[in-house]
């Protein structure tokens, strides 16, 4: 069997290695863009949320978030309805380093897919998002506390 996700992390990999030196110019520390990224693009989103949008447990995105907020990326406010949820928003510093985010990524998704045909790159994000969803059933099944067998 083919190494498939050995490739998908080497290239996830080099990409975050890419990003956090990139963006060690604008304070943002390891990973902290991809949290930044996702409260920019859904103003008011909870943490809950976020952390499931990203793929981590509550304690990692609870860490990552509180980091953003001392760095005044961020800011939690309460919702007027139920005191114990706090919604994440984009600060004016936040929303200023958004756009060179988004364009770094851009950058680095038109560098990845040079050479393919427009056929092969949807091709490629079709198999990719199908490869995702499996992988997230074992996620929620293993984040709920069960064991997979091998």
């Amino acid at each position: 069997m083919k190494e498939i996700l050995r490739e998908v992390g080497m290239i996830a990999r080099a990409l975050d290695s890419i990003s956090n030196i990139e963006f060690k110019n604008y304070d943002l520390t390891k990973g902290q863009y991809l949290y930044l990224v996702r409260i920019c693009e859904n103003p008011g989103i909870i943490q809950e949320k976020l952390a499931e949008m990203i793929k981590v447990d509550r304690t990692t995105a609870a860490r990552a978030i509180k980091k953003l907020e001392i760095s005044g990326f961020i800011e939690k406010n309460d919702d007027p309805s139920n005191q114990k949820i706090k919604k994440l928003f984009p600060t004016e510093k936040g929303e200023t380093v958004y756009p060179f985010i988004k364009k770094e990524n851009d950058y680095s998704n038109s560098v990845a897919l040079s050479g393919l045909a427009e056929n092969e790159i949807e091709t490629i994000y079709n198999l990719l998002q199908r490869v995702r969803k499996n992988v997230e059933k074992d996620w929620e099944f293993v984040k709920k506390g069960n064991k997979r067998i091998y």
